[in-house]
């Protein structure tokens, strides 16, 4: 009975290991296809202290957008060599890589682009942009050493899906204890921060590898499954979360800050493995110049860098807005001076000047005046002649009386003295 008890645990237990791995595994699969991160930020538990000054923030919105164009992808990476378990006699080693269903590259201008993280045991990661070139480590010391690889994107987030992750542990000259990490149990792999950065809010991910679904764990808290949860330290503030995605915080101190990630179970404890407890120390100066700066404060736009996500990509270059047509103001038509019209002067014709014929008298002095009288002589008779002396006068014919014209009234001159103006007299005097 005691056989049957011990064999039907084991066999509990081996379902429970095989089910937890099968989750992971559909977990690892499915975490990275999420198109968009949630646009609400998660509750995180804080440690008491007396100041906080870390906070969470959204991804810059740059990341976003770029993150969606890398969503067509699920990289393939894997570590040709060294081989796992493998024994060499040599201090250094050639590592080769393959990555499918991923470009790797580096934009020459920009700096960046999609990438793979490479650790050497714990040590700060190497980046590889070029996976034709072998990775050369030298100078390593002898016995174990443990090989972690995966795709990254350009701004230093990982890709989570199945496949992504690649593990190696080799041996130089002997096997040893050290940099062995037990793969039956949860592993952590520190991703970021590392290095230096110009801007906030500044990216902390990780890699998990063996942690079961949080659904598993809880579901009876009997079995050996047990949960998991991550604490972050900045600078001594601590909190603690149990998603695996990227975070991004600001209230970094410029200078120095050190961060520390521990794989942690359910009640607080440390799980103990090779590289489940990491410290790293950054620099922080803000007002960088990089591309990853700018992005970060929107100085940058994804249309900007869409090269560091596709290699082909070309910038669209807006049509140019016409210019509105501003139209140009009519000149205002100056009033015209209506002209001032002119006295109309009618022309007085000219008439000829009429001047009668009569002899003006000559004024004289009343001596002259019987000395004048004189000479006008008397008047003689005239005998009548017959009819027969008489001569026949041809008849006259009347003339055109010419309509009479205006007379001219010619003022008359005034005679000073005792002179008169005689009246006129016809030299001819007419019988009766």
């Amino acid at each position: 009975m005691f056989g049957i008890n011990c064999w039907w645990m084991a066999m509990r237990r081996l379902l429970a290991s095989l089910t937890a791995a099968v989750l992971v595994l559909s977990l690892a699969g499915c975490s990275d296809r999420i198109s968009e991160l949630p646009k609400s930020l998660p509750n995180r538990t804080w440690a008491a202290s007396k100041a906080q000054k870390i906070s969470e923030v959204s991804p810059p919105e740059a990341f976003q957008q770029l993150r969606q164009t890398l969503e067509i992808y699920q990289p393939q990476v894997k570590i040709l060599s060294p081989r796992p378990d493998e024994f060499l006699k040599d201090n250094t080693v050639t590592v080769r890589f393959q990555v499918q269903d991923l470009p790797i590259f580096k934009d020459a201008d920009l700096g960046l682009g999609p990438h793979l993280e490479v650790f050497l045991d714990n040590q700060p990661y190497k980046q590889i942009y070029n996976i034709a070139q072998p990775l050369v480590l030298s100078d390593l010391e002898p016995g174990t050493h443990t090989l972690r690889a995966f795709a990254v994107r350009p701004w230093g987030e990982s890709f989570k899906n199945e496949g992504a992750y690649a593990q190696t542990t080799f041996h130089l000259f002997t096997k040893t204890q050290d940099n062995n990490p037990d793969r039956a149990l949860p592993l952590l792999t520190y991703s970021q921060p590392q290095g230096s950065y110009g801007a906030e809010p500044i990216g902390l991910d990780f890699y998990l590898t063996n942690a079961p679904l949080h659904l598993v764990a809880q579901e009876n808290p009997q079995d050996e499954i047990v949960d998991w949860k991550i604490r972050v330290t900045i600078n001594g503030e601590s909190f603690l979360t149990d998603e695996w995605q990227a975070i991004y915080l600001k209230g970094f101190t410029p200078g120095k800050n050190w961060v520390q990630v521990e794989f942690i179970d359910e009640q607080g404890n440390p799980v103990e493995n090779a590289f489940n407890n990491t410290v790293r120390v950054i620099t922080y100066e803000p007002s960088g110049q990089d591309t990853l700066s700018k992005l970060v404060r929107g100085e940058l736009t994804a249309a900007d860098v869409g090269r560091i996500v596709d290699p082909h990509y070309t910038a669209k270059i807006p049509a140019p807005k016409p210019e509105p047509v501003v139209p140009k103001p009519e000149p205002t038509p100056e009033p015209t001076p209506e002209p001032t019209p002119e006295p109309v002067v009618t022309p007085v014709p000219t008439l000829p000047e009429i001047i009668d014929k009569a002899p003006i008298p000559e004024v004289r002095s009343p001596g002259e005046s019987q000395d004048a009288a004189k000479l006008v002589p008397e008047p003689q008779e005239v005998t009548p002649k017959t009819a027969a002396e008489t001569p026949r006068e041809s008849p006259v014919v009347p003339k055109a009386i010419a309509p009479p014209a205006e007379t001219l009234i010619v003022p008359e001159q005034t005679v000073s003295g005792s002179e008169t103006t005689p009246e006129p007299h016809n030299s001819v005097e007419t019988g009766s």
